[in-house]
């Protein structure tokens, strides 16, 4: 009796250690779709929206009905992409921008695509200093993938005015930390 009960702990055991396991070991996307997500990623939001501030790259691969979600108090922010590629370009052309001190590093953590949707999780940091953690989700239209949506963590303990990049333009800017 005592070695059935054995055998029925450990049975259990390893039901419930291999689901986990294989989750663990999910290899990440790859084939057309991911590397057309990650060029998308890439050129609209890395380049587009951070490192070279180009407002045309971030129309071609925003939809137009995107929008960056924030919680403010009990009620939901929304920052659409036409204000944010907006402060973006203002940004750019601002006096004291400086092109050289605008780096930012911007990796994908992780993405995971399903049919015609698909999820990133995106790290960004200034100066190896993680600066955000945003969460794109996007959309397979006729014409390619599209960011059709960001809600995101800012790690900064003590955000600064600058954030959105014009002030009162909004949650999401052009995420100015200088």
């Amino acid at each position: 009796m005592m070695l059935m009960k054995r055998l029925v702990v450990f049975l259990s055991l390893v039901c419930l250690v291999s689901p986990v396991r294989a989750l663990a070991s999910t290899p990440p996307p790859v084939g057309p779709d991911a590397d057309a997500i990650k060029a998308v990623i890439e050129t609209s939001y890395f380049h587009g929206a951070f490192n070279e501030l180009n407002p045309e790259a971030m129309r071609a691969g925003f939809h137009p009905d995107f929008a960056i979600f924030s919680a403010d108090g009990e009620k939901m922010a929304k920052y659409p992409i036409a204000a944010w590629a907006e402060s973006v370009a203002k940004r750019k052309t601002a006096p004291d921008f400086d092109a050289a001190k605008n780096v930012w590093d911007c990796k994908i953590v992780s993405l995971d695509v399903t049919g015609n949707a698909a999820a990133a999780k995106i790290e960004l940091r200034r100066n190896g200093t993680l600066v955000f953690t945003d969460y794109l989700s996007l959309l397979k239209f006729s014409n390619g993938w599209k960011i059709a949506a960001k809600v995101y963590q800012d790690h900064r303990e003590h955000p600064s005015a600058w954030q959105y990049g014009v002030a009162g333009a909004g949650p999401g800017g052009d995420h100015r930390t200088d």
